[in-house]
């Protein structure tokens, strides 16, 4: 499997781990209406981890480089949406983040799930399918952050203790899960890579 696989995997599970490791420092933490809790640090750690998650799969689809900008940027402007709607003091303009936030992510998951997808079933084969495992994982497990967000920095239903709880278990499945699983076809990877580079050298 070539190396920037890896590289990005090592990136994604490292900033999360230090963004953890901040929070459990008590540090990348202020208080916000209501006096909760809030942990900066943990959208910090999901600008850069999930934008990193958005280039590997990508890369994992064989796709071009204008699509992943355009699912990374959205990405962005999901994570800042929900970002600025957890500080927001006024009710109205939380809710008004949410929901540029919630447009955002359906721009990355139809991504995801149709333009990612295109390419990879483009190259056809046991790389297809790998992709379609770990982007439907993705999919699935990238919708329940907003629902956390939703009862957690939303309306204040969980308590701070669930509240990370419930995001470290997702990030758990969403970055570490995620990267064994590309691991495991580190064959089918390489086989992908040697037969586009062997095709370029035919053309």
């Amino acid at each position: 499997m070539p190396g920037r696989y890896y590289y990005l995997m090592t990136y994604i599970c490292g900033f999360a781990t230090a963004s953890y490791f901040a929070m459990l420092s008590g540090q990348g933490w202020t208080a916000i209406a209501g006096c909760r809790q809030f942990f900066w640090a943990r959208y910090g750690d999901w600008m850069v981890s999930f934008t990193l998650i958005v280039v590997l799969l990508g890369q994992v689809a064989s796709a071009g480089m204008d699509v992943i900008f355009g699912a990374a940027g959205a990405n962005l402007i999901y994570l800042c949406s929900l970002y600025m709607g957890s500080v927001s003091v006024v009710t109205t303009v939380k809710w008004f983040w949410f929901l540029i936030g919630l447009v955002a992510l359906f721009a990355v998951v139809v991504h995801f799930a149709q333009i990612y997808k295109a390419a990879a079933d483009a190259r056809g084969g046991e790389a297809a399918q790998l992709y379609g495992k770990v982007a439907w994982l993705s999919i699935l497990v990238w919708i329940c952050y907003p629902a956390v967000w939703l009862f957690s920095e939303g309306f204040a239903s969980f308590s701070v203790s669930f509240e990370v709880c419930a995001y470290c278990v997702l990030d758990l499945i969403s970055k570490v899960v995620l990267s064994f699983m590309i691991m495991s076809g580190h064959d089918i990877l390489g086989a992908k890579d040697g037969a586009t580079s062997q095709s370029r050298d035919f053309v």
